[in-house]
């Protein structure tokens, strides 16, 4: 599927961004990223079940606790604990994943290809946004 389709949706400044793997670990890309589309003004949702909060925001231990589907899905997990993730996620029908570099494998590819999912990967939605 298209991975233009959710650069599309990146556009929409008011678009919903849950991010799996935000961590409050400053080392780790899960809080970089997490910290960069905050400041961006980005509606980011913070996605960790072993963390109460966030960066101080409400942090959520998976995607169905947002209560609503948002616009892109965003990983910075290995790909080992996506994978799981994304075959849950495919099942309820939730679409337009993507993959930070390190987060996406041939084996999770192909399975969204296959289900016919929007995914991108090899991309960060940091340099992406603005």
């Amino acid at each position: 599927m298209s991975q233009n389709a959710i650069l599309e949706k990146l556009k929409n400044k008011d678009c919903s961004i849950a991010l799996i793997g935000a961590t409050n670990d400053s080392s780790k890309y899960g809080n970089i990223i997490y910290r960069d589309l905050k400041l961006k003004k980005r509606n980011i949702f913070p996605i960790n079940p072993k963390a109460k909060t966030v960066d101080g925001d409400t942090a959520y231990p998976d995607i169905e606790s947002l209560g609503f589907i948002p616009d892109i899905i965003n990983f910075v997990v290995p790909p080992k604990i996506g994978f799981a993730m994304v075959k849950s996620l495919v099942l309820k029908n939730y679409d337009y994943f993507w993959f930070q570099p390190g987060a996406e494998s041939d084996e999770i590819l192909s399975f969204l290809e296959s289900n016919k999912k929007h995914f991108l990967a090899y991309s960060c939605v940091m340099v992406e946004s603005n």
